[in-house]
């Protein structure tokens, strides 16, 4: 069973002992708090996972604080302070759950194994029995799911994402349950199309870089272009950002002070 936290209760007639997390972005954790005094039951979340939850969505100023990062790349102030005016509208409606019970890799649960899969978020779980994984944001049909570098991520999220496609290739489950759309009976081929996908864009990051210095924001602008809400361009810029840190520990870019 699966929610948004939006429109009725999917578990409103249905007896429901625990709630497993994938990852803390708020299509995913949001409603846990809300299901879990509706149902009695206990929500299950990865240790990294639920220790940046409570570091972004336990924080009043974490809008703020996301969006000095973007000025520091390059960002104009007037996105900026749209993007802390949407923060705090958006934030009373993230109720995720105090304390759960927290999972590791290696960790089981109703006997399904627990994966680490960090990437699309630093601690996004994976839940893997008899070939079937229920992926989460992991590993997505129609989209590249969106691998950005925030101020409290991991200091590399496309080399962990990368990492994370390899491992999937390797375990080669028979069938993925994702957190949005249909699911995927060839999982490997998936994560192979999505380590292309990335190797291109890297490519075409470094190429944006070739006749000059330039912030992320303005390599953000040559290549997701104009044309973008506050919103969709906080995520180019952070997908930006973790490309050009990739390009970095690649050597194939420096860092201009």
């Amino acid at each position: 069973m699966s929610s948004t936290g939006l429109g009725d209760a999917p578990w409103a007639e249905t007896d429901v002992a625990r709630i497993a997390i994938t990852h803390f972005h708020p299509d995913h954790v949001g409603g846990a708090e809300t299901a879990a005094r509706s149902t009695g039951a206990t929500v299950h979340q990865g240790g990294l996972d639920y220790a940046q939850c409570e570091r972004v969505w336990g924080s009043k100023d974490w809008p703020e604080r996301i969006a000095g990062w973007f000025v520091r790349h390059g960002t104009p102030a007037a996105v900026a302070e749209d993007l802390i005016a949407q923060g705090h509208a958006f934030a009373p409606f993230i109720r995720y759950a105090v304390d759960p019970v927290l999972l590791y890799e290696g960790s089981e649960l109703d006997g399904w194994q627990v994966l680490e899969l960090p990437g699309h978020a630093d601690g996004h779980l994976g839940f893997l029995r008899d070939g079937v994984l229920i992926g989460g944001d992991h590993l997505l049909r129609a989209i590249s799911p969106a691998v950005g570098l925030y101020p409290d991520s991991r200091p590399d999220p496309l080399g962990d994402y990368l990492a994370s496609l390899e491992r999937t290739i390797e375990l080669a489950p028979r069938i993925v349950y994702p957190g949005h759309g249909e699911p995927l009976d060839d999982a490997s081929a998936r994560a192979r199309q999505l380590i292309e996908h990335h190797r291109a864009r890297l490519d075409d990051t470094a190429a944006a870089l070739a006749a000059r210095p330039r912030t992320a924001y303005e390599v953000s602008l040559e290549l997701f272009g104009r044309e973008l809400s506050p919103t969709q361009r906080r995520f180019a810029v952070a997908e930006t950002l973790s490309h050009l840190e990739r390009l970095l520990r690649d050597g194939r870019a420096s860092r201009v002070r």
